[in-house]
This record gives C-alpha cells, sequence and structure tokens, in this order.
C-alpha cells in the first residue's frame, strides 16, 4: 500500500496530526480533499477564475500555517471555508475592489427580504456566473449574506461600512441578478419560438 493510500484513509484528526508535523503527503491530502468545495467559495467572491485560484492559494497558505490554530470545535471544512471567505475579503480589500459600494440611508429593514425567488431553475454554473459578474461591493454582501449566513450589521463590521448600505448592496444585487435572470430567460423564449 503506497503512502498516499494510506494518507486518504486517515481521519480528519489523524491527517490534522500529520499536517501539524510537516507531512507534506498529508498536506497535499488536506488540499484534495476540501479544493474543489473551496474554490467554489472563492469563485462567489471572485472577478474570474484567475483571481479565484489566486484567493484559493492564498488561502490554503494560510490554513497550513495557521492549522495549529484550530480546535476542532466544528467540521475541519467549516474553518477552512472561513478561512477562504476571510483571504477573499482581504483579497478585495486590497485591491479596493469593496469601494464601489452605495449607501441609500432611507431602505426599509424588510423591503431586502421581500424579494422573488431569483435561483429557481437556474444551474450552479449559470448563477456562479452571475454572481461573479455583480459589481464588487454587491457581490460580496450577496455572498456573505445569502450563502455564508451573516448579518447586515456583522457584514457592515467585516467591510467598514453601514448596516444601511449592507442592506442596499444586497437589494442592487437581487435587483442586478433578477433582471441578468430575466433576460436571459427572454433569450431562451425566442430560440423556442424561432425553432
Amino acid at each position: 500500500m503506497s503512502l498516499k493510500l494510506e494518507v486518504h484513509k486517515l481521519t480528519e484528526s489523524d491527517l490534522i496530526k500529520e499536517c501539524l508535523k510537516n507531512n507534506n503527503k498529508a498536506k497535499e491530502e488536506l488540499y484534495v480533499r476540501f479544493e474543489r468545495k473551496m474554490f467554489g467559495v472563492c469563485m462567489r467572491y471572485a472577478k474570474n477564475k484567475m483571481e479565484a485560484e489566486d484567493v484559493l492559494h492564498d488561502g490554503f497558505l494560510k490554513v497550513l500555517t495557521n492549522l495549529y490554530t484550530f480546535r476542532g470545535d466544528g467540521p475541519l471544512g467549516g474553518w477552512i471555508r472561513r478561512i477562504m471567505v476571510n483571504t477573499a475579503l482581504n483579497h478585495c480589500r486590497d485591491n479596493n475592489y469593496l469601494n464601489d459600494s452605495v449607501e441609500l440611508e432611507n431602505i426599509e429593514d424588510g423591503e431586502v427580504d421581500n424579494y422573488k425567488d431569483i435561483v429557481g431553475d437556474i444551474s450552479v454554473n449559470d448563477m456562479v456566473k452571475y454572481i461573479q459578474e455583480l459589481p464588487t461591493g454587491y457581490r460580496t454582501v450577496f455572498n456573505l449574506y445569502v450563502v455564508e449566513g451573516f448579518s447586515h450589521k456583522e457584514i457592515g463590521d467585516m467591510l467598514g461600512i453601514s448596516e444601511n448600505t449592507s442592506k442596499s448592496q444586497l437589494s442592487m444585487a437581487r435587483k442586478s441578478l433578477q433582471k441578468r435572470i430575466n433576460k436571459e430567460l427572454e433569450l431562451i423564449d425566442e430560440k423556442r419560438i424561432r425553432t
């Protein structure tokens, strides 16, 4: 049995121990186990695939550097996911992507939650593509609120914006996504009519 197979069979706890012992095969296995899912996380925040790959690699460097801090209070995947999200947010901050936010002071508290379901029957790949097309501020707040489940107050604290700015960014993201999806559905309907 090869070392690769042995490492592959390790429990999460044993894999962490081996990574902390600086076992390169274990580090590779950790990456392989979580790379695909974490790449999906990075794609939601990045503007394109190359940027998502950069965020992913930076995130895994942080994971391996800080693995000793993992307390085991929850699943390892959740801990890695939080690092990936924070790495993506730092990437956005470092590149001044978050400066395109708009604040609407008079937005109603419940307004952002009263929307038609924008996902419907759209494929995951199409939805990721549409989210990537959003301006960075919209995309970031949408991901943090809808996907990650943070409150507007938490998002405001993370991004250094007000709660109302977070709410307005989410509202604008949803409207933009709805418009993009409706446009795509109209094109599909036109093609069906022609054939």
